[in-house]
């Protein structure tokens, strides 16, 4: 199986400890799409086990990193490289 250069990873995290983070990848901008909704709030994907990690608020562990709810769902990812802006925007 090849991989294309325009798709993202199969999995991917904000986390700098995770062996799952990738710098340059985050800075193109990834946009994902948990069960048909775009989301802004995700920590790490997995498209091909089908979940998404979110933050729970602002609370955190004892270590000072975020806690995390994992969901179950179909799971679509994209590069949001471009410059262009949509004009979907809502005030």
């Amino acid at each position: 199986m090849t991989k294309s250069k325009d798709s993202p990873p199969d999995r991917l995290s904000t986390n700098p400890s995770s062996p799952y983070f990738d710098q340059p990848l985050l800075e193109r901008g990834i946009g994902i799409r948990f069960k048909g909704v775009e989301r802004r709030d995700v920590e790490e994907y997995s498209i091909s086990e089908g979940w998404v990690r979110v933050a729970l608020g602002k609370k955190v562990d004892r270590h000072g990193n975020p806690l995390t709810l994992k969901l179950t769902g179909p799971v679509e990812a994209w590069f949001e490289s471009g410059g262009d802006e949509d004009e979907d925007s809502e005030d």
